[in-house]
């Protein structure tokens, strides 16, 4: 009876130890007011922002979604954010936005969002979508108006517009402050730089060649 009481604390120590690591590792905790509408430019350093003294509703609003931006870049694609720093309002509250678009052949190039899990939906166009699993499994498939696909918190992810029209989506993203890292991008044009002997070695490609994708990537070779 002794050694069964003694089980059964064990079990419910566990059980507790358990449900406080994870609510201490939860991407973003739940809120102990009605609004945190963040302080942008207030210098004390948080997990979050501080919060304004007052607000309007103006901390909660944003237009920047509702119109087409220009894709005649490199990639032919455009993302317009809609996290805490566009919001202010969305401080402490976990969630953001993002449009994106895509002129065809547009691509926004693999990247992961350390901090979030991301839901895609289809305004118009179709585009190829796809992420990556830990076990280097390509999950993939084409998407049309109307349709949605999710890409799993930190796995590398992509979009291209392969259609003979423009298209463009909107994502939903459960963190105020995602977070992106793009692959090419944080390798190749990182400060301090990586050094030319890694890169060379990880992609088997030689240091002309890095110097080169530095050169188009904006990087410092």
């Amino acid at each position: 009876m002794v050694a069964a009481a003694g089980k059964l604390s064990v079990v419910v120590v566990m059980v507790l130890v358990i449900a406080t690591i994870y609510n201490s590792v939860s991407a973003e905790p739940d809120m102990l007011q009605d609004v945190c509408v963040a302080d942008l430019n207030n210098a004390v350093k948080m997990n979050g922002f501080a919060c304004k003294a007052s607000f309007n509703a103006l901390d909660f609003f944003f237009a920047g979604l509702a119109m087409p931006q220009p894709t005649n870049n490199m990639l032919g694609s455009n993302v317009t954010l809609a996290e805490v720093m566009q919001i202010p309002g969305l401080n402490t509250l976990g969630v953001s936005m993002a449009r994106i678009d895509f002129a065809p052949g547009g691509l926004n190039p693999p990247h992961e969002h350390p901090r979030a899990t991301e839901i895609l939906f289809v305004l118009y166009g179709e585009l190829d979508v796809g992420f990556i699993t830990t076990a280097n499994v390509l999950v993939s498939m084409t998407i049309k108006q109307g349709d949605i696909f999710t890409f799993p918190k930190g796995l590398v992810h992509f979009q291209i517009n392969n259609g003979k029209g423009p298209a463009a989506s909107i994502s939903a993203l459960n963190s105020q402050n995602p977070g992106r890292e793009d692959i090419a991008a944080t390798l190749f044009t990182a400060m301090p730089t990586v050094s030319d002997s890694v890169l060379s070695k990880a992609f088997q490609i030689s240091y002309q060649e890095i110097d080169s994708i530095k050169s188009m990537l904006g990087g410092k070779p």
